[in-house]
């Protein structure tokens, strides 16, 4: 965390450098200085359930060694700088968590990549930067509304993927091509492509097989708010070996309305082959406005396969709303019934899940 906060005076330094002396020689500032924006967020969250209520342990008698949940804790803390340099966007952000994942130190790198933007439908992004796979992997952790990414997004976009990669939340380092074109009458494109190629490895990893992965995406957009979208994913990963993966989505985003649903289905062995070579996921959710720009009710079905069969899955039906304080300030609340077939040592598999987040932006 040391780290982070270093990090944080600087950009803090280097901001109030840049306004200091615009105030007093404005025409001494070169452009790009001009365009450094220091932004962030935090996400501070409470978790409940009762999953080893029914536990038993080896003589059948109740597990008292698990407890079920109930704790605070600090989802994240990002700080983000943003620039650019003539046809040339640029971020540097980065983390501090309280559960960063396995592998991961407590304040890390987490996005450093310039992108060329001259030409709309011609973009070229070259660094660490979220995978080119499904509508949901880039979208904000705050503005997508639930208490974590879908669990198939989880496993299969590498967060804290299946293969065993430490948790990246969707990124790796590579080179990606993308652009939008085809306008319709009224200006707006009807077609979106990226196509990327990755380390495999996630974020602040050299390759370590020397074989890339390779991601690609394309959706239409036929009418305003709608996406239609299918990607593809084929790599490999040291010591676990090749993975192919696809996914297939729809997106309705309009008048404060959000709608999206997502199958992806990947074809690899999991982390060091203890989990079989086939595994799938889905969900769909809804969120929608009772009083607009301040309160929203949500419901999302969410279901992981990690051996693509019904006894290893987890399901979830969850309910909640998200109330917006301010636009800088926001709550969201859930509660979900849960189903998960891979507990072992109990005949019940169903069990109650509460969280409550705080989420705010500065």
């Amino acid at each position: 965390m040391k780290k982070l906060l270093t990090l944080a005076l600087m950009a803090c330094t280097l901001t109030a450098n840049a306004q200091e002396q615009k105030t007093t020689n404005n025409s001494d500032i070169p452009q790009w200085v001009k365009n450094i924006k220091l932004s962030g967020y935090g996400m501070v969250q409470y978790q409940a359930d009762d999953k080893y209520k029914n536990t038993v342990n080896e003589n059948g008698e109740p597990d008292v060694a698990k407890n079920s949940e109930n704790a605070f804790n600090l989802r994240l803390l990002r700080l983000i700088l943003d620039g650019k340099i003539g046809d040339v966007a640029w971020r540097a952000q980065v983390q501090g968590s309280s559960n960063p994942g396995p592998g991961n130190a407590t304040a890390y790198l987490v996005d450093l990549y310039a992108e060329w933007q001259k030409y709309d439908f011609f973009r070229v992004k070259v660094g660490q930067f979220k995978r080119a796979f499904t509508f949901e992997n880039p979208t904000h952790p705050i503005t997508q509304g639930w208490y974590s990414y879908a669990m198939v997004v989880n496993n299969l976009s590498g967060f804290g993927d299946r293969t065993g990669e430490k948790s990246s939340g969707g990124r790796d380092i590579g080179l990606q091509v993308q652009g939008d074109f085809l306008k319709n009458a009224s200006g707006r494109n009807l077609i979106h492509y990226q196509v990327g190629v990755y380390n495999g490895e996630g974020i602040n990893t050299k390759d370590k097989d020397n074989r890339k992965d390779i991601i690609g995406g394309l959706w239409v957009m036929p009418v305003k708010g709608l996406r239609i979208g299918a990607f593809g994913w084929t790599g490999s990963r040291a010591d676990v070996g090749e993975k192919n993966r696809y996914a297939l989505s729809a997106e309705w985003d309009k008048d404060d309305w959000t709608f999206r649903t997502e199958y992806i289905h990947s074809q690899g062995y999991g982390a060091d082959r203890s989990l079989v070579d086939k595994a799938d996921g889905f969900y769909a959710f809804g969120i929608a406005p009772v009083i607009s720009k301040k309160l929203y009710a949500k419901a999302r079905y969410n279901l992981y396969r990690q051996a693509k069969e019904w006894g290893s899955s987890m399901s979830m039906y969850e309910v909640g709303v998200n109330y917006m304080f301010t636009k800088n300030l926001q709550l969201n609340v859930e509660y979900a019934r849960v189903n998960d077939r891979t507990i072992i040592k109990s005949d019940k598999h169903n069990y109650n899940f509460f969280d409550a987040q705080l989420d705010f932006r500065f």
